[in-house]
């Protein structure tokens, strides 16, 4: 079972998707802060990003955010937030979050949200972390993506244990009992390059 102190976010910061997106993170933040859990994430002030820490705050929750210079002069500092660490550039910010978080969750993003979940999955695949990765499916959101995941198994460019390195929920009220539940497993390395390859369920 996973020691859960802290969890990241990975999400949008856009200003144009629509409402219902920014609520399903604003109650994500909610469901954090109701468990006693630090929120981690991107530190920006609109967007989803900037929901799902807005509900952190309004459940009396602990906040660390991690922007950098460059992205703080776009997507703004979020001045009501406990702990905001300015980094030097985009390597340092997502090692930080890395460092600072006992699991992982996706919700619906965009490129910044698709290199966060690669790079902390990667990694996972490699060794080198066994924290959990949790994919929020709202609405089919990602079900693109368990499409790639299954055409790259079918391939043989990624095995059916790959397939096990993040979990896909429909809900976010699903995430924080996912993630209790899920045995904390280390992965062998050596498996990534293994010559069997089965469906992904």
């Amino acid at each position: 079972m996973v020691a859960l102190r802290s969890v990241a976010v990975y999400c949008s910061a856009s200003v144009c998707v629509d409402d219902h997106f920014k609520a399903i993170a604003r109650k994500m933040g909610n469901l954090i802060a109701q468990e006693g859990i630090r929120l981690v994430y991107g530190g920006a002030h609109i967007g989803m990003m900037g929901a799902v820490s807005d509900g952190v705050i309004e459940a009396n929750g602990t906040v660390f955010g991690v922007t950098t210079k460059h992205l703080g002069k776009h997507e703004g500092l979020h001045e009501s937030i406990q702990h905001l660490h300015v980094a030097d550039d985009m390597h340092e910010r997502k090692m930080l979050m890395f460092e600072e978080a006992d699991a992982f969750v996706i919700l619906p993003g965009g490129f910044g949200t698709l290199d966060e979940f690669f790079e902390v999955t990667t990694w996972k695949q490699i060794g080198l972390h066994a924290k959990p990765v949790i994919i929020v499916n709202h609405e089919g959101f990602w079900d693109p993506l368990k499409s790639l995941f299954q055409s790259l198994a079918d391939k043989q460019f990624i095995s059916k244990k790959d397939g096990n390195l993040c979990h896909f929920v429909t809900s976010v009220d699903e995430v924080i009992p996912t993630i209790r539940t899920l045995p904390v497993t280390k992965i062998d390395p050596t498996e990534k390059w293994g010559k069997t390859s089965h469906d992904i369920t």
